[in-house]
């Protein structure tokens, strides 16, 4: 994978937050002021999002498992810059509920990242990333029906934002422990969510 140009999980919630203007945002302009070259940072963006309470905006699961799935097939291609689609692009998000789910994740991502060092790195280049790429791009197929089970859209989005962490700081480590829940996941859900 490309070097990124974010390295710290807490630089994704900055940037995010100094692009907040006004009472809703285009997720264009998100994109614009987090720099818009990063795959993972991206991905991490709108999995943290969905982790947030910002994860109470109507059809907000849904529309993250479209961009996490849209970048993904963007990485296996081995394309170099990030695309979205208009209908994404456009959509235009509260502020006010943005906001209260980035300082929520302050304090998380702040614990989180201090754990986060590059190390097995062999991990994040191909072919070896292809496995875990595959296990997201399966996971956010299952995500628009999570919406009707309470949280486990924000837990597979949590899940998702693991591997995006990983893959931003180079911890290796990160990637193979995320590979593990996110096979899970979808079989956790059904279990104790549409079995129940």
């Amino acid at each position: 994978m490309d070097a990124e140009d974010v390295t710290q999980l807490s630089e994704v919630l900055d940037r995010l937050e100094k692009s907040v203007e006004g009472n809703d945002i285009a997720v264009d302009d998100l994109l614009r002021g987090m720099g818009q070259h990063s795959f993972a940072s991206i991905m991490l963006a709108f999995a943290l999002i969905s982790t947030s309470p910002a994860s109470a905006i109507p059809g907000i699961t849904a529309m993250v498992a479209v961009v996490e799935f849209v970048l993904v097939v963007q990485l296996l291609a081995r394309r170099r810059t990030p695309w979205l689609p208009r209908f994404i692009t456009s959509r235009r998000i509260s502020t006010e509920k943005l906001c209260r789910g980035i300082q929520w994740l302050r304090k998380p991502v702040h614990w989180v990242e201090r754990l986060l060092r590059p190390r097995w790195t062999f991990l994040i280049h191909p072919p070896w990333i292809y496995a875990p790429l595959l296990l997201v791009l399966s996971l956010t197929l299952f995500m628009p029906v999570m919406e009707v089970i309470p949280t486990s859209g924000s837990i597979a989005s949590a899940v998702i934002a693991l591997f995006a962490a990983g893959l931003l700081t180079r911890d290796g480590l990160v990637v193979a422990l995320s590979m593990l829940l996110l096979a899970a996941v979808p079989f956790t859900v059904w279990q104790f969510g549409f079995s129940a």
